[in-house]
């Protein structure tokens, strides 16, 4: 069973120090990629949880080719595509844009694609608010939020929040079925849970 940390272990979060990953924390990007992988492959016995690891050629029966095609185009047009945001996300940024520019770091290859999403996702959030940028490699995602000051990042992955963790940054991990290990962080399940962290009461439920 994963032991995490109990919201009053972390200290009062300066909401101007926090920082978000993209992918699989903000946009369901997974359930597109598995809806197209049913739609255009018949590949219909896929389900969300079946991807426990961020390597899907080990997780998943689908053929690297499809992997890579599906995976290019979701980061070369997602605001194109049928790419939700997670429940409650939208009402929880859009309150905390109120207070503080949002800042995101992803580690696709490419920033305005995933830009004009979240231009579009979060209407009423000004487009001077949202910044993105794009590493092009998880493990460089440091150099941007220490140079921007950021404390606290909200990630999916394991592996970076590791490595955050060994430089200075808090990470809050995101819960999904590909980072289910033992880990030391602090851990939400879903966006209210963030919200309660970050306000001291829900958003959007």
């Amino acid at each position: 069973m994963i032991k995490t940390r109990k919201k009053n272990e972390l200290n009062f979060i300066h909401l101007d120090r926090l920082a978000f990953d993209i992918d699989g924390v903000v946009a369901d990007i997974m359930t597109t990629f598995l809806e197209m992988a049913r739609e255009r492959y018949g590949r219909g016995h896929l389900r969300y949880e079946h991807i426990t690891t961020f390597f899907l050629e080990e997780c998943l029966d689908l053929e690297p080719w499809i992997i890579d095609t599906l995976i290019r185009e979701l980061i070369d047009r997602p605001h194109e595509l049928p790419v939700e945001p997670f429940p409650h996300a939208v009402p929880v940024l859009t309150r905390l844009a109120q207070e503080t520019p949002l800042l995101f770091i992803t580690a696709r290859d490419r920033a305005r694609p995933i830009q004009t999403w979240l231009h579009r996702t979060l209407e009423e959030v000004p487009p001077e608010a949202i910044r993105v940028f794009a590493t092009g490699d998880p493990d460089a995602k440091i150099h941007y939020l220490q140079d921007h000051g950021i404390r606290y990042f909200v990630e999916d992955r394991l592996e970076t929040c590791h490595h955050l963790a060994g430089h200075g940054i808090t990470p809050i991990l995101f819960a999904q079925p590909w980072n289910r290990r033992e880990h030391p962080f602090l851990e939400v399940r879903d966006w209210p849970e963030l919200a309660r962290l970050l306000f001291g009461e829900g958003v959007g439920q």
